[in-house]
């Protein structure tokens, strides 16, 4: 077993996670300005990732240069892994790999506590990504315990590259949000990746 085999329900019934899927996770967060290289990269490479319709043509036309912008909006104060293997504890099936991962250490050699945020690509449903996700911010959670380094919360996010659905994880209760964002949308979106690693927001 491992992260791909987690569903909605299999989160519920493995972690005992409770799952909260009737709030609005970011009301008051105003998009922000982006890049103009970001800017029309999307516009170029947004179609281009959907007619080749693949997981890897979305990760790695539109979903790494987005979260390359908000490491770059951060200050490069944050760092990026892609494609990374994430064995927390292989007996719960909390291994496998990751597609991105977020974390609020500058160490870019390897993977260091807090992690902060998780992102799961998707080829065309979000849905049947949600648990997967869910199970790989569970494991982030040990995973910053471990090392001392709790945070607040460990947020997430499921994408097929023009769609975002977020997901916070606070204790083991996970709260998916009710909105869905798109791509035409895009300061929005990156406005939200934003707020979820400011270091404010996660104090030990």
């Amino acid at each position: 077993m491992a992260y791909s085999d987690f569903t909605l329900k299999r989160v519920k019934s493995d972690l005992n996670i409770e799952i909260i899927e009737n709030e609005e996770l970011f009301p008051y967060i105003e998009g922000i300005e982006i890049s103009q290289f970001l800017e029309t990269m999307l516009k170029r490479n947004i179609p281009l990732a959907l007619a080749i319709n693949t997981e890897k043509a979305r990760s790695e036309l539109i979903i790494a240069n987005i979260l390359l912008e908000v490491k770059d909006q951060l200050k490069n104060e944050i760092s990026f892994f892609s494609g990374i293997e994430f064995t927390v504890d292989k007996d719960r099936g909390l291994n496998g790999f990751c597609d991105f991962i977020l974390s609020r250490s500058i160490e870019q050699f390897y993977l260091e506590t807090p992690v902060v945020t998780i992102v799961e690509a998707k080829n065309e449903n979000i849905t049947g990504g949600l648990g997967q996700c869910i199970a790989e911010m569970y494991a982030a959670a040990i995973f910053n315990e471990r090392e001392s380094d709790e945070i607040a919360c460990i947020y997430g996010a499921v994408t097929i590259g023009d769609e975002w659905k977020f997901v916070k994880l606070v204790g083991n209760t996970a709260y998916i949000d009710t909105v869905k964002y798109y791509a035409n949308d895009i300061q929005k979106i990156v406005a939200i990746l934003v707020e979820m690693l400011k270091k404010e927001h996660h104090s030990k």
